[in-house]
Formats: C-alpha cells, sequence, structure tokens
C-alpha cells in the first residue's frame, strides 16, 4: 500500500527546521523540570506510600488536603484520577512521603492515619457497626456466622464464606467499591434474609481505601538507578550493532537521535506532571527499539542507494530513500499511533503514564528518523560533493 506516489520533498533542505524543533522541544521540557524541581517519580522509584482512595460522592480536595494537614500528613500528594471510560470515579490518589523502618508497619499506620482524616469529614460511621466499604468478605462471613440469617446451625461456616465472598465481589465489580446503601445489596444475588440482616452490623460509609502499595526509598533509589543503567546499556548495545551493520557514524546518529527521543518524551513527562513509573521505564524502553528500527529502515535504504546512485550527491541519495520509505514509515506508525492513543484514552490511570509516553514516543521517533538521525550522516559524505 502506498499512500504517497513517487514524492520528492526535500527532507535535507529543511533539516535546520527539524532542529530548531527539536531545540525548541527540549528546551521546553528543560524549563519545566527546573521549574518543577526535576521530574515527578511515582512511588516505584522514590519510595512511600500510595493509598488509592474511591468515594460515594465527588470529594472536595482541599478538605480532603485540611484534613490530611490536621494528622500531620501536610506534605502528601492528592492527585485525582480521571478516566474518560469511566469519568466519574470519584477517586483520588494520595502520596505519604513518610516511610517508617518497618515496611509493614508503613503500610498499616500510613492507612490508618488518612482513614482518620478523612473521617473528620465524611463521617465516622455508627457505634458498634463496621463500614461495610472497608469490611473483607472474612469480616462479612464471621458476622453472618454469628448471625446466622439462614438459620443453618453448625453448617453454616461453608455457606457464609460463600455469601461473605459473593457480597464483597459485588461492592468491589459493580459498585467500585463503594457502596451507598445496604440495600442495595439485595441486586447480589444473596438470599433477602441475608442482605436485610446486614443492617444490624455494618453500615454504609461515604468512601473506601481501594488499594495501597508501598515502596522504601532504598529500594526506590536502587529500582531508579538501574532502570538508568537498562536504558543506557540498550543504547550502547544498538550503537554497536549499527556501527557494525553501516558504519561508526551511523550508529552514532542513530544512538543521538533515539537519546533525543527520550530526553523530549521526558521532557513533556515533566511539563504534564505525569510521574515516572517501572512501566514508564518499558514503555522508553519500547520506544527506543522502535525509534531505531525506524531508523535502521531508512539508513538501509541509504546505503542501497548509495551504491546504484553514484554519482547523485548524497544529500539527494537520503532525500531519495526516505521518500521511497515514506509510504512505509506513515502505515506503520500510523497503525501504531492509533493504537496507542485508543490505550491512553481508553486504558484507564494505570496505564495513563505507559500510554502516554507511547503516543509521544511514537511521534517523536518516527520524526526523528528523518528529521534528526538522516540529517547528521550528510556530513560524513560532504566530500563526495567536492
Amino acid at each position: 500500500m502506498e499512500f504517497f506516489h513517487q514524492p520528492n520533498y526535500d527532507w535535507m533542505g529543511k533539516a535546520k527546521y527539524f532542529v530548531s524543533l527539536s531545540l525548541f522541544l527540549l528546551l521546553v521540557g528543560l524549563v519545566s523540570a527546573i521549574y518543577r524541581h526535576g521530574l515527578t517519580y511515582d512511588v516505584d522509584f522514590k519510595g512511600g506510600t500510595l493509598v488509592d482512595v474511591r468515594f460515594a460522592q465527588a470529594p472536595d480536595i482541599d478538605v480532603i488536603r485540611h484534613d490530611l494537614a490536621t494528622q500531620g500528613l501536610g506534605r502528601s500528594e492528592i492527585v485525582p484520577i480521571h478516566d474518560i471510560s469511566h469519568p466519574n470515579t470519584n477517586e483520588v490518589e494520595i502520596d505519604l512521603p513518610e516511610q517508617s523502618a518497618d515496611e509493614q508497619s508503613a503500610l498499616d499506620q500510613g492507612k490508618m492515619r488518612i482513614v482518620t482524616a478523612l473521617q473528620q469529614s465524611f463521617g465516622a460511621g455508627e457505634a458498634g457497626k463496621q463500614d461495610f466499604n472497608a469490611a473483607s468478605a472474612g469480616d462479612v462471613t464471621d458476622f453472618l456466622v454469628r448471625k446466622d440469617p439462614l438459620g443453618l446451625g453448625a453448617a453454616a461456616g461453608n455457606r457464609y464464606t460463600e455469601l461473605g465472598v459473593q457480597l464483597t465481589s459485588y461492592r468491589d465489580k459493580n459498585r467500585d467499591g463503594v457502596v451507598t446503601n445496604l440495600d442495595d445489596l439485595r441486586n447480589s444475588g444473596v438470599p433477602a434474609q441475608v442482605a436485610a440482616s446486614l443492617h444490624d452490623g455494618f453500615y454504609t460509609g461515604s468512601f473506601a481505601i481501594r488499594n495501597v502499595q508501598i515502596v522504601g526509598p532504598k529500594v526506590g533509589a536502587d529500582l531508579r538507578r538501574q532502570a538508568i543503567y537498562v536504558t543506557l546499556y540498550a543504547l550502547a548495545g544498538m550503537l554497536v550493532y549499527i556501527a557494525i551493520r553501516f558504519e561508526w557514524v551511523y550508529g552514532a546518529a542513530a544512538v543521538i537521535a533515539v537519546f533525543h527521543d527520550v530526553l523530549i518524551t521526558l521532557g513533556l513527562f515533566a511539563l504534564l506532571k505525569f510521574p515516572i513509573s517501572l512501566t514508564v521505564i518499558a514503555a522508553l524502553l519500547t520506544l527506543v527499539g522502535y525509534s531505531m528500527n525506524d531508523t535502521i529502515v531508512i539508513f538501509d535504504r541509504v546505503r542501497e542507494n548509495n551504491r546504484l546512485m553514484r554519482r547523485e550527491a548524497f544529500p539527494t541519495i537520503v532525500n531519495r530513500s526516505i521518500n521511497q520509505t515514506l509510504s512505509r514509515t506513515i502505515l506503520t506508525s500510523g497503525l501504531t499511533f492509533l493504537t496507542v492513543l485508543v490505550l491512553f484514552l481508553m486504558g484507564g490511570p494505570a496505564l495513563r503514564s505507559f500510554s502516554f509516553a507511547l503516543v509521544i514516543g511514537i511521534v517523536v521517533g518516527t520524526y526523528s528518523s528523518f528529521g534528526i538521525a538522516a540529517p547528521m550522516v550528510v556530513p560524513r559524505h560532504h566530500h563526495r560533493d567536492r
């Protein structure tokens, strides 16, 4: 399939514009990183406790921030989670920078301090009853065994275990972790008397802790250092490969172009305050391989045309090579871009940073193959034009 029939664009004549655009994007990223005091790291790299809280109604972020400050958590970061496929999730992530020596202790303490803070404004519940939105399947099972609403007697254990799992699964899967009315549990498929009995031991809180993650500061620093090493090793390996397959100047140009892609992507992360996590590093390595592959395709065509067009000036050969591979570039990059764009729009918060890195990386990586890498090999062959 060809999108262009014998294109004849002067890419090398516009090289200065490509370089100017790259310098502008790199400058924007650098200024953003300086202004925001560096990149924003996820809990994977900086260490800390990340608590995912879902509310029954849209919360007031300022109220949450004030409540956390009263518990000595004023340095916490509160990030609302927005998902295009589910825009009304009423969910926030609270990042606690404090750590204790014992990780399990930090996990429990961080969670309890957040719960205590949020209860100040969102209700402390009913005395003598458990919050159903915070209850585990075991908590519900224990209550049902004591209450025995089905009159099963000694044979109650297994049956109520199944019902406890069924009720909490309905809460988590069908109500996104927050049930606003216990009567709604009648729709979970449990017997009516079981659902009715829950009023005696539970109430429905206005929020629920959905997930808690913790990474120690030493582990985070080690992961950050290893991520840098992995990226540099990948670039070094590709430099050696291309230098052997082509010439050293081609390898250097390809690696510089890929390094350029990574820096621009990280600069946009700094500008938009997207967090850097382990999945983002995976996306960056994917970007490195994708961009390098596109560059190799152009270089391979340059090498082939260099043998067939010995009388032509080298910039003309490079232009011809880029034009000949243009349809292939648009087809492969365009389809890949559409795929990761859908992932970015519909993949949810868990994949947001990962897919954003791919969206930006594919665009920048494709552009750098002909706008940055290709022009860099032209001066090496300038003697042919003399």
